[in-house]
């Protein structure tokens, strides 16, 4: 099927050539009955697990096939091959240089997101608050001038110098840091979860831009199939084989299809604006996707145990540690304080007397103790705690279930979509199969427009259905990527 809409594409960017061998519609039969052509050399094309092709030999010549003639006279196989070589080349390295993969896109989503800039400040925020935790109580210094000197045996006390340091007990800080960096690494999950965010959105974003240009692509090539039958039609009215009735449908068709493709255009642009937005850049700055996505061979295998290494789920367990972590603090803080402090009292010498230490200055080195005696405080917050880890393991269940349950409807759709796609490639071969028979028909002059017309509208459902199921079978992808951390 790849090839033959490789060939019948080149057949159309062709039919401005002037080969004076080939009609218009003999070169729409050359790209429909591909299929029944063979080379004369088996390694011409090869195609490999990217539905790439590449030219790996040279010259090739086509076989009769039943009912189709191309006068050898006028066929230049030589010159075919080399124009033909050179235009998929073209294509091949133009697809190449254009496109940009979805990771490319994710990166650049992720460097540039103010969303994530504002995550990752908020955890350097919480990761500095580790350091802030290493801390101890203000030293307390105090001074008072004695007004009205006080008398002692050695003299009057002029004023009074304290200094006084408190400090928590054993093991209250590092607890504290220990608190602190629980508390940063809650927050580093939250801006993994905003990273995984962002690219499950850059990624619908991405495919849902290329099922339109995939679509866009389909609709030229239904509009220059309807070019070549309006010309047929033309040449039938001429021998009186036709109506002009059936031309004219033919170009109401096409105005149709192009009334689709400039729909899909302004589809486009809000999509791209929107995924620019993501990429904090300006809104109309192109975006270009792959020209095509295959269907996997196989699905990926999923087990619901992979759900645990879910980031949000993760959020729940670094809460739940932090949870602990405070209480550990809170049993810290609960215990006493104790602290070391100095006085020192300036005394003036007695000058009616004279003794042993007169006037000698009074240094008293002091130790306090704080006890905890009315600790309902800290008994609440214990309570509080065990709540509230309660609470987070509620939390982190209903999540699980959830993402269970969206992980369930998740594979079921990316299910349905490769059993649509697989319908539709059913139905298009059975299509193109319904369409050789009428080309074969205009061959003995009986054909009929009207099933002409009814074919194409068909093809161009199958085709539009399968693109979109593919596009949904990425999304799906991408979602199951989100939920399983895969």
């Amino acid at each position: 099927m790849t090839t033959q809409r490789i060939f019948r594409s080149l057949c159309y960017l062709l039919k401005n050539v002037d080969f004076n061998f080939i009609t218009a519609f003999q070169r729409y039969r050359l790209a429909i009955d591909f299929s029944k052509y063979k080379t004369t050399d088996s390694n011409f094309i090869e195609r490999d697990n990217q539905s790439s092709f590449q030219l790996l030999a040279s010259g090739f010549q086509f076989t009769k096939s039943s009912n189709f003639q191309l006068p050898a006279s006028s066929f230049n196989c030589s010159n075919f091959q080399l124009l033909a070589s050179s235009l998929i080349l073209f294509l091949i390295f133009s697809i190449s240089a254009q496109s940009q993969n979805l990771q490319t896109y994710i990166d650049e989503a992720i460097s540039n997101s103010p969303e994530i800039q504002k995550f990752q400040l908020r955890y350097d925020i919480s990761s500095e608050k580790v350091n802030e935790a290493n801390w101890i109580p203000n030293t307390e210094v105090s001074a008072g001038y004695f007004v009205s000197e006080p008398e002692t045996r050695v003299g009057a006390q002029r004023a009074r110098f304290s200094v006084k340091q408190m400090l928590p007990w054993f093991g209250t800080i590092t607890a504290r840091e220990n608190y602190a960096s629980s508390m940063a690494d809650a927050d580093y999950v939250e801006v993994t979860i905003a990273k995984r965010k962002l690219a499950l959105s850059v990624s619908q974003f991405y495919y849902q831009l290329y099922e339109i240009r995939a679509k866009q692509l389909v609709l030229d090539q239904n509009i220059e199939l309807l070019q070549t039958y309006e010309r047929l039609a033309l040449t039938s009215v001429e021998v009186g084989k036709a109506s002009a009735v059936d031309v004219l449908r033919l170009q109401i068709r096409q105005n149709e299809l192009q009334q689709e493709k400039e729909v899909l255009t302004q589809q486009s642009k809000g999509i791209q604006a929107a995924m620019n937005s993501l990429l904090n850049r300006n809104y109309d700055k192109d975006i270009t996707v792959v020209d095509s996505l295959d269907m996997p061979m196989e699905d990926m295998q999923l087990s619901f145990d992979s759900l645990s290494l879910n980031p949000e789920l993760l959020k729940y367990d670094k809460l739940y540690e932090s949870v602990t972590q405070s209480e550990l603090l809170n049993l810290r803080e609960a215990q006493p304080m104790f602290g070391f402090g100095l006085d020192y009292i300036p005394v003036s010498e007695r000058t009616d007397m004279n003794m042993i230490d007169n006037g000698k200055d009074i240094v008293m080195p002091m130790f306090s103790i704080t006890i905890p005696i009315f600790n309902n405080r800290y008994k609440s917050i214990t309570k509080q705690n065990d709540l509230r880890q309660q609470e987070i393991q509620s939390q982190k269940d209903e999540r699980l279930n959830m993402l269970e349950s969206d992980l369930a409807r998740t594979i079921s759709q990316r299910n349905q979509a490769r059993i649509k796609f697989n319908t539709q490639q059913k139905n298009l071969e059975q299509a193109e199969q319904a369409e050789e028979i009428l080309i074969k028909n205009y061959e003995t002059g009986t054909i009929d427009f009207n099933d002409v017309l009814d074919i194409q509208e068909l093809q161009l459902k199958f085709q539009l259905q399968q693109i979109e199921a593919l596009k949904n079978y990425y999304v799906q992808s991408a979602v199951i990527n989100y939920l399983t951390n895969s």
